[in-house]
């Protein structure tokens, strides 16, 4: 007996212009067929992604597509080509619906891709659907049919009923990946009404419980930060043994086992799981302008992805260490590390914090050692630096937490965009009460960062393995700072 797993994109049937998918994974391969209404025009233009939203590296989906044909309402063939590495375009003329078969390879184990074995398959929605060339409104249908052992299915997607979802545009179904298998799921809980779940393959033997609650903690101390909790349900999606996770729209997928949550390896998936769910107010909500509306069909580049990176792993520490899962002690010791790793790459004198993000689709997310940066890196020592500068300067009544929340309240829910660099600087500006050349110059160059310079105005002390050490003559107002960052 095998299984239909129907995802629904505005539910119903066939509409002008709607994509629908017929997924067939009994084969243990994406058999995939797309129907959609022919236009007007002689010929359809379909794309797949060049990169997925929340990794910024170009992927050329189209080489693992093959076996490609296209047929009218009446079952013939119809002509197409191929150009570049992700363009179909298929001639219509007379043709009022159109039909097309493909399949895509799908070997690699990569949170970055779709994959699929005898087990699971992982739908990386920007891997596998094509979508109408400059029409990203079109709604879509997608009906899976899974092997009857495959039960369970772990996404963001909003459920109708048992295996059915929707979504309403091509934005929302790239965001939105699918793992389905034999999954085990752990304790679900609430907060503010809304649900959030952990679903996984091959996660091991753990106390899922305990790592439930410890992610409730995490989650409500990130709301608590911005103020807000803009989904109406969240799912984390743990694939596996493996490296590396991405940020969805309400939910993220990340390689993760139970193994990892023993000993001093707890703490560090905490630290990647946190990073993970904030993205989804920094980068997802929170954005560079560059990065929304998405253009798929080539590199979006921006400067500020050390504000949509860098600074979400600054936050990391800030929001376990508030949640009560990361001691004051662990937290400088994490700092020190991080400023001391830095340091040692020779690449901090070669090129600026900006070109890290500008850079990335050729130098990758980590940059090249010895010869670049990466934002991953610098960016949070200097959202560190920042922090500390705008505290100092409002003799604490303001932080980068007031930053943050601006850019989601005013920029994001009120304007219903993205930041821009310039506007990034004047609002830190606007809560520092100062100009912050002294900072942002940090982004802009290659100078050096004054790390002991910015933890003397809070009555710390650095030595030269860039360890802390309490001032003995520190003032009230560096003790308040100090007291109000490490908790």
């Amino acid at each position: 007996m095998k299984k239909l797993i129907t995802l629904l994109f505005l539910g119903g049937g066939l509409q002008a212009q709607e994509l629908n998918f017929e997924v067939d994974l009994r084969s243990y391969q994406y058999d995939l067929t797309l129907t959609t209404s022919a236009p007007t025009e002689p010929y359809l233009d379909l794309e797949i992604p060049a990169w997925s939203p929340g990794y910024y590296q170009v992927m050329d989906f189209g080489k693992n597509f093959h076996d490609f044909h296209a047929y009218n309402e009446y079952g013939d063939t119809l002509r197409w080509i191929k150009f570049g590495h992700n363009t179909w375009r298929i001639y219509t003329s007379n043709t009022k619906e159109l039909k097309v078969k493909y399949k895509v390879r799908a070997e690699r184990n990569f949170v970055g891709t779709a994959f699929i074995d005898k087990e699971r398959a992982f739908l990386k929605p920007s891997a596998l659907f094509l979508h109408r060339k400059n029409e990203k409104d079109t709604p879509a249908q997608i009906h899976i049919h899974a092997p009857s052992e495959w039960t369970k299915v772990a996404t963001g997607l909003d459920s109708l009923k048992a295996y059915t979802y929707y979504a309403k545009d091509v934005d929302i179904l790239y965001d939105s990946p699918l793992l389905i298998g034999e999954l085990k799921e752990l304790p679900p809980f609430e907060i503010g009404g809304k649900k959030h779940r952990f679903l996984g393959y091959a996660m091991g033997t753990f106390d899922g419980l305990r790592l439930m609650n410890d992610l409730k903690k995490i989650i409500s101390t990130a709301i608590e930060l911005i103020g807000d909790i803009p989904y109406e349900h969240y799912t984390f999606i743990g694939l596996g043994p493996g490296n590396g996770g991405i940020e969805q729209l309400n939910s993220t997928a990340v390689a993760f086992t139970g193994q990892e949550l023993e000993g001093p390896g707890r703490t560090r998936t905490l630290s990647f799981l946190t990073h993970e769910y904030f993205h989804h107010f920094n980068a997802k909500r929170i954005r560079p302008i560059e990065l929304g509306p998405f253009d798929y069909s080539q590199p979006n580049r921006t400067n500020m992805l050390w504000v949509a990176e860098g600074l979400t792993a600054y936050y990391e520490n800030i929001i376990m260490n508030r949640a009560g899962l990361l001691s004051a002690e662990e937290m400088k010791k994490a700092w020190s590390a991080s400023i001391a790793n830095f340091q040692k790459n020779p690449g901090r004198l070669k090129q600026t914090l900006a070109e890290s993000s500008a850079k990335t689709w050729e130098d990758g997310p980590f940059g090249k050692k010895g010869e670049t940066i990466s934002y991953y890196e610098k960016g949070p020592l200097v959202g560190m630096l920042l922090d500390i500068r705008i505290r100092t300067a409002t003799q604490n009544t303001r932080s980068l937490d007031d930053v943050m929340r601006y850019l989601y309240h005013e920029i994001y829910k009120k304007g219903n965009r993205g930041y821009t660099d310039a506007e990034f600087i004047k609002i830190c500006e606007k809560y520092a009460g100062t100009p912050l050349d002294d900072i942002f110059q940090y982004v802009y160059s290659t100078k050096e960062l004054d790390y002991a310079h910015y933890f003397r105005m809070i009555g710390i002390d650095l030595d030269e393995n860039y360890q802390m050490t309490l001032r003995k003559d520190q003032t009230a107002l560096q003790k308040k700072i100090y007291q109000d960052l490490f908790r």
